[in-house]
């Protein structure tokens, strides 16, 4: 675990991701990150777009809303103070219940206690470093914009309807990256995978399966929305 926190960025977790298919001796592949993966996975697109197949971005959003960055940032930075307080053994505790998990609990009161207590073990000090040097100083997804206009990577968005802060960043990735899909997962929170396992690894495994037969294409330009209803 590095010690400084400079050695955690955004930019530092996406790279991972090509250093793991470095020592795998992988050229390309399909990517899929949940949450701070999810973001690690889309930025990975934009630095690396030709070593990703796919991008598939779950649960991604979180700061990036404009009107809420302030205080997404100070909300994080508060955790990381927690995180060193508490410990992750106490402090997980509260973590557990955020607004977004609840969903987990409610239908899965056995799985979240196992996703809790995993949540335990994290090293406090890495879990600070994680949460003051990314998720504080990540730039708002709206802010890439024009980077995500250029990148032409098949992307699957994946969000729970009950992620609140994932749904608009949602909607405006749909929007914005030419050949991107999304899904938007009912009475699902923000661990969605462990929430909607068979139904998150469907979706999954058709997309892949979409994007190895190059049908995964980015949207038809006839398809305007302003011309929803063609009359010339």
């Amino acid at each position: 675990m590095p010690e400084s926190l400079e050695s955690y960025t955004q930019e530092r977790a996406a790279l991972d991701i090509g250093a793991v298919l470095d020592h795998l001796g992988l050229a390309r592949a399909h990517v899929v990150g949940l949450s701070m993966g999810g973001f690690a996975t889309l930025h990975f697109g934009l630095i690396a777009p030709t070593r990703a197949i796919s991008l598939v971005v779950a649960g991604a959003g979180y700061g990036a809303e404009k009107q809420h960055e302030a205080y997404f940032r100070d909300v994080s930075l508060e955790v990381a103070a927690q995180f060193e307080a508490q410990g992750s053994e106490t402090f997980s505790r509260t973590y557990a219940l955020a607004a977004s998990r609840i969903a987990y609990l409610l239908k899965d009161p056995r799985g979240w206690a196992e996703f809790a207590a995993q949540l335990a073990q994290h090293s406090a000090k890495g879990a600070a470093f994680t949460m003051r040097g990314v998720q504080a100083r990540r730039p708002s997804l709206y802010d890439l914009e024009d980077r995500l206009k250029a990148m032409h990577v098949p992307t699957l968005v994946v969000v729970g309807d009950e992620d609140d802060h994932c749904l608009q960043p949602g909607i405006f990735l749909k929007r914005t990256v030419p050949a991107c899909g999304l899904a938007v997962l009912p009475k699902a929170g923000h661990t969605l995978n462990l929430e909607e396992p068979a139904l998150f690894n469907q979706l999954v495994a058709d997309f892949l399966a979409t994007v190895g037969q190059n049908r995964w294409l980015a949207r038809d330009p006839r398809a305007v929305p302003a011309q929803i209803m063609k009359t010339s």
